[in-house]
């Protein structure tokens, strides 16, 4: 019979609970699967949209971590101070723990301070704090200019932003608000979900603008006045504003950085077919790494992603600890929804490895798609809690 032995998860996001609940039913019960965060919740994040226009509540789109107890998972909670990768060695708030395999799945640090004034100026609606903050907003909100930015071309969830402006729109005219209310997005990239192709682009573009509202591409946000409600813009534009929602600037956590696992990328460098880090033993999947594409581009940060990621390197892990499993790879492919307001939303699929570009069909929109998102919501807080 093979030793026990310790697998660590660092994360308690989409891929650290996939990986942690797939250990765990495949591997015999002599071998231990800890899952590590600092949070109490595992927060359902697609569904802030809906929480921020007053559709969900932080209740019903999150669930406890405890739970995965039930399930065998050690769960341990505590800030992650220091990772030793070549030793597979990590301190959780001064206790320490040494992996057989280990697992970053810690996503990525929204940094707003980066830019002056932003936080205290906007609203963050990546977070349950800032949507709840926008939600609350939008409830005091008759008249004005209302604004939606990403901070930087790269974030996670590329078509949340466009989803959020869309959804915003739907909600001031259920408020019956909508004549009175400007509603303009300022897009520090060039276009709505660049790395699927130009005509994805191009679809998602018109949708937004479809709805009255106004894209102001590469107008990267250097300056926020609150005071002035004015917005600063490294093209030497500027804007006026009264209700700002926007996507903070993204980096890789401290303790990652201070690992010395972060590559050329700026995120951490992994084989994009096993997930695998340059340290034996030592995986790292999700918003964390970073995956050149064909296109000249990085693989989107997001859910799915992380999702299928986590389930190659469990099933991969088996295979180590038992010899039992085939081997995996992650193969690129991913889908979304894009919620457009109105019950309706898109969607889009397909394989990002692909060659020389990125192979992806946009679904025309519709109530079927919207209808499975919320299925989708369903289905993900049951199957892994």
């Amino acid at each position: 019979m093979n030793r026990s032995q310790t697998i660590v998860i660092l994360g308690g996001g989409v891929g650290g609970v996939v990986c942690a609940v797939e250990l765990r039913k495949k591997l015999p019960k002599q071998h231990r699967v800890v899952l590590v965060d600092r949070e109490e919740r595992h927060l359902f994040a697609p569904s802030l949209l809906w929480l921020m226009i007053g559709q969900r509540t932080a209740e019903k789109i999150s669930r406890p971590l405890d739970r995965l107890r039930k399930k065998g998972i050690d769960v341990m909670r505590g800030e992650i101070q220091h990772i030793e990768p070549a030793e597979r060695h990590v301190t959780v708030s001064g206790e320490s723990i040494t992996a057989d395999h280990l697992i970053i799945s810690l996503g990525a640090d929204l940094a707003p301070e980066t830019i002056p004034g932003l936080a205290e100026a906007g609203h963050n609606f990546y977070t349950l704090e800032g949507a709840e903050g926008l939600r609350d907003a939008l409830g005091r909100f008759r008249s004005g200019k209302l604004a939606v930015l990403t901070a930087t071309p790269a974030y996670k969830c590329p078509a949340a932003p466009y989803e959020a402006a869309m959804l915003l729109e739907y909600h001031c005219r259920k408020q019956k608000i909508r004549e009175q209310v400007q509603i303009d997005f300022y897009a520090a990239e060039p276009g709505p979900m660049g790395v699927a192709g130009k005509e994805i682009t191009a679809a998602v573009r018109q949708m937004v603008e479809d709805k009255g509202i106004g894209f102001h591409p590469e107008h990267q946000i250097t300056q926020v006045n609150a005071d002035d409600r004015k917005l600063t813009f490294a093209n030497g534009a500027q804007a006026d504003f009264d209700l700002l929602a926007y996507v903070p600037p993204h980096r890789p956590p401290r303790v990652v950085k201070e690992a010395g696992l972060v590559g050329d990328s700026g995120w951490v460098s992994v084989d994009r077919h096993t997930m695998e880090t340059e340290y034996p033993g030592v995986y790292a999947l999700g918003d964390v790494v970073g995956i050149p594409l064909a296109v000249g581009k990085p693989l989107p940060k997001a859910g799915v992603f992380a999702h299928g990621e986590a389930v190659v390197v469990a099933q991969n892990i088996v295979r180590c600890i038992t010899g039992k499993a085939e081997p995996a790879r992650f193969d690129g492919h991913g889908e979304c929804f894009i919620e457009t307001g109105d019950g309706k939303a898109g969607f889009g699929r397909g394989n990002f490895y692909g060659e020389p570009l990125p192979q992806i069909k946009l679904h025309k929109v519709g109530r079927r798609w919207h209808a499975g998102k919320i299925l989708f919501e369903k289905y993900w807080l049951r199957r892994w809690f």
